[in-house]
């Protein structure tokens, strides 16, 4: 019998797998991720799937989007999926319309909120924003209040949320979670915080000694410290903000079967283990953190409005403007 209900149950399953061993044509994705883990992405699709022709466009992701709108100006889009930075540029582009919804994707593992509730876009990993310091200093940083204390009077540096989605969507979370709200960022610029810059300078501007401390994304200082830069990264105790690197699929893919079967790798436990492997926080609440991490349970991710966010943006600029003069 035992035999008899598997074979039922092969048999059910046989036209599925059938049909995505049949996957076929091209498929175009534009992405944000650097060079060598978005060709990791689409080897390991790849290699599922290899009668499909995979193909992509990497840029940061300010330029990916202003290379489609101007093909959507264009009514010519060539991408069919978009993995980029964050969730309030994904959100832009569901409101406008640009977006299909992939309504039978599995998301049943993950916890609510963390992709979009009508699965227009899907969160691929953690990337979360804390705290960097320089360890030949005294001082050693744990809150986000520390940042205002006159230990590092002028010693702090920090993106621009002028210039940086992730440093934005920071913004929007610590004003929203924090108690001061925008008063916080009032207060490290009355302790001489500077804003400006990517990431990258933030870690070469503290590793160096230029400045004492820095707000940075998790995973660089975290590799530098394991190539023995002088570097430590917090997670703060009140929480971090984090962008999840979203994926999408747009409305006027050519390829939409396809296109759901790169959504599910990305969301599966293998598609997961790829981004640990790569070195992130996987957004899979069962995958294990990157060595040089804490452990899952001791990240505290604080709440983010990716609609609010949105709507909120030219607001929040203009007075992040207002408090740095920029």
């Amino acid at each position: 019998m035992k035999r008899l209900a598997f074979a039922i149950f092969a048999a059910t399953l046989l036209p599925t797998v059938c049909f995505a061993q049949n996957l076929s044509g091209k498929l175009v994705l534009y992405t944000s991720q650097p060079h060598t883990d978005a060709q990791q992405t689409v080897d390991a699709f790849k290699a599922k799937f290899p009668q499909v022709d995979v193909s992509f466009v990497r840029d940061g992701t300010p330029r990916i989007m202003a290379k489609l709108r101007a093909e959507f100006e264009a009514g010519q889009p060539q991408a069919d999926v978009l993995l980029i930075a964050d969730s309030v540029t994904m959100e832009g582009l569901k409101i406008e319309g640009r977006l299909m919804a992939h309504e039978s994707a599995d998301t049943s593992v993950y916890p609510a909120g963390t992709h979009d509730a009508q699965k227009h876009w899907f969160a691929t990993k953690l990337i979360t924003t804390g705290i960097v310091y320089n360890t030949k200093a005294r001082f050693k940083p744990s809150s986000w209040a520390d940042l205002a204390k006159p230990e590092v009077r002028g010693q702090v540096v920090m993106p621009s949320p002028l210039n940086s989605g992730a440093a934005l969507i920071h913004a929007a979370t610590l004003t929203s979670n924090l108690e001061d709200g925008w008063k916080y960022y009032e207060a490290l610029k009355n302790n001489g915080a500077t804003a400006g810059g990517g990431n990258g300078d933030i870690l070469k501007s503290v590793a160096g000694g230029e400045k004492i401390v820095g707000v940075i994304v998790d995973f660089m200082p975290i590799r530098e410290k394991a190539k023995g830069a002088p570097v430590e990264f917090v997670f703060p105790k009140e929480g971090v903000s984090a962008v999840s690197e979203p994926v999408a699929i747009l409305k006027s893919t050519k390829n939409p079967e396809a296109a759901k079967a790169f959504i599910n790798f990305l969301l599966s436990a293998e598609g997961q283990e790829l981004a640990l492997k790569q070195g992130y926080i996987a957004a899979h609440p069962g995958i294990a953190v990157p060595d040089g991490y804490p452990p899952r349970d001791q990240i505290k991710v604080l709440p983010f409005d990716a609609a609010k966010a949105l709507a909120d943006e030219t607001k929040n600029k203009t007075t992040f403007a207002d408090i740095f003069g920029q």
